[in-house]
């Protein structure tokens, strides 16, 4: 019963209008051209040679026949031009409903291969500085892993988290976006926010959608992968911790002599003081899986840029995940983010940034720091420029470029930064090698 199936499937393939029967019949002839040309190439030899039955290979060999092949060569070559029109042909038809409009088939062939081939880098953030990340870094590689914090509580996604008992689902989504082929019709779809007095007021498409994944597939994981399937994404986004882990931090007031225990991400950029110490409740919370073994093969990792304290450190506080990042190979690669955020880093400098990450991570691990060097921009009341200080001057780790993107003053640019961080691996480690077995060990100049 289940061969009468496969064949049936098989003979699908000749339904009229789909446009493969002509390339198979095609192929089809050429192949016949081809066996006939060989039989009489073979037909010539067995007869002019010795009966002896290995003496035809010695006279063939020996260039006797050199003038007989002739109809071998006219019949082959029809063959096998017959073969190459089928094959063009046949894949053409196949894949002419993926074809981006206005490119040729080998070109985007070239440029799949390209990047299944490139860097696998990881990247470690959360909000709209991962999203920049990887949707510069998409046009490099296609291995690419996200690694997003699952600790906030605020808007769409804490609803989610505390109404359906999933983890937030809003910088996954973010993530999910950022890694689409298709950045058009359907990831505006994915982003739709809706509003108005209903009880949507405020969710987004795609969390929702991530939210009825999870319901429908049983574990939020997979919730996730299909999502990403759903936008032809590649590369994986992978949530830090499954476990439902919450942030909280100390915060020095001004004028008061004591900090203040603030409980929950949304809630920290609140309060308005300085913030002196992040941790996760409980902090005990095991890595995904899948998120240490990305760590430990990857080429390089990028933490940043995002909001220091509410999106970088909540994953590098998960015990196993900071352990990876230290005993991975890879190039390590800060990138700190262009202006100051109200609530979090007011009247930050790229030291302060950096120090406040290397009192968790260790002084010893980041190998590079990225620097935005433009300014000509206007920003909001209240938010400055990240500069470059003194406590990093002549750090052979700074890298200072012009990162910023114009139309988002707060933001890098996407494509600057993406072939900023590849330069940047090609200069310290040269030729990529693939061999797992092989160490790094050249560092930043």
């Amino acid at each position: 019963m289940s061969f009468r199936r496969e064949l049936t499937r098989s003979l699908r393939w000749l339904v009229p209008g789909i446009g493969v029967k002509r390339w198979l019949l095609l192929l089809l002839g050429g192949i016949t051209f081809l066996a006939v040309g060989l039989g009489i190439l073979l037909l010539d030899i067995y007869r002019t040679a010795p009966e002896t039955w290995w003496l035809p290979v010695l006279s063939f060999l020996s260039l006797r026949f050199l003038t007989r092949p002739l109809r071998f060569l006219i019949f082959g070559g029809i063959g096998v031009g017959l073969i190459l029109a089928g094959i063009w042909g046949l894949n053409r038809a196949l894949l002419i409903p993926f074809l981006r409009p206005g490119q040729k088939l080998v070109d985007q062939v070239t440029e799949y291969r390209r990047r299944e081939k490139g860097l696998r880098v990881v990247a470690i953030g959360g909000g709209h500085g991962i999203s920049t990340v990887l949707r510069g870094l998409k046009e490099h590689t296609h291995n690419l892993t996200a690694v997003v914090a699952v600790t906030d509580d605020g808007g769409s996604s804490g609803d989610l988290r505390r109404s359906q008992g999933i983890l937030p689902p809003g910088d996954i989504r973010n993530c999910l976006a950022a890694l689409s082929n298709d950045e058009a019709l359907l990831t505006q779809l994915f982003q739709y926010r809706f509003s108005g007095d209903t009880q949507l007021d405020g969710h987004s498409f795609g969390n929702l959608l991530i939210s009825a994944m999870a319901a429908i597939t049983g574990s939020f994981e997979e919730a996730v992968a299909e999502s990403g399937r759903v936008l032809s994404v590649h590369g994986r986004v992978l949530p830090a911790t499954l476990h439902n882990v919450h942030l909280v931090a100390d915060v020095q007031l001004p004028n008061l002599p004591n900090e203040v225990r603030v409980e929950g991400e949304s809630n920290i950029p609140q309060i308005a003081g300085r913030v002196r110490r992040v941790w996760l409740e409980p902090n005990d919370a095991t890595a995904f899986p899948p998120v240490i073994q990305a760590i430990l093969a990857a080429d390089m990792i990028v933490i940043g840029p995002g909001s220091l304290y509410t999106s970088l450190l909540p994953n590098i506080l998960v015990p196993d995940l900071l352990a990876a990042i230290r005993s991975s190979r890879a190039i390590k690669i800060f990138v700190c983010n262009v202006a100051t955020q109200i609530g979090e880093t007011q009247a930050y400098n790229c030291g302060d940034h950096t120090q406040a990450l290397e009192e968790i991570i260790g002084s010893d691990v980041i190998d590079i720091i990225v620097c935005n060097t433009n300014y000509e921009a206007d920003l909001p009341e209240g938010v400055q420029w990240v500069r470059l200080d003194d406590r990093l001057m002549g750090d052979g780790r700074v890298y200072c470029a012009d990162m910023l993107d114009r139309e988002r003053p707060l933001h890098h640019e996407a494509p600057k930064l993406a072939q900023a961080l590849v330069d940047l691996f090609y200069e310290r480690t040269g030729p990529l090698e693939r061999e797992p077995e092989k160490e790094t060990t050249t560092r930043p100049r």
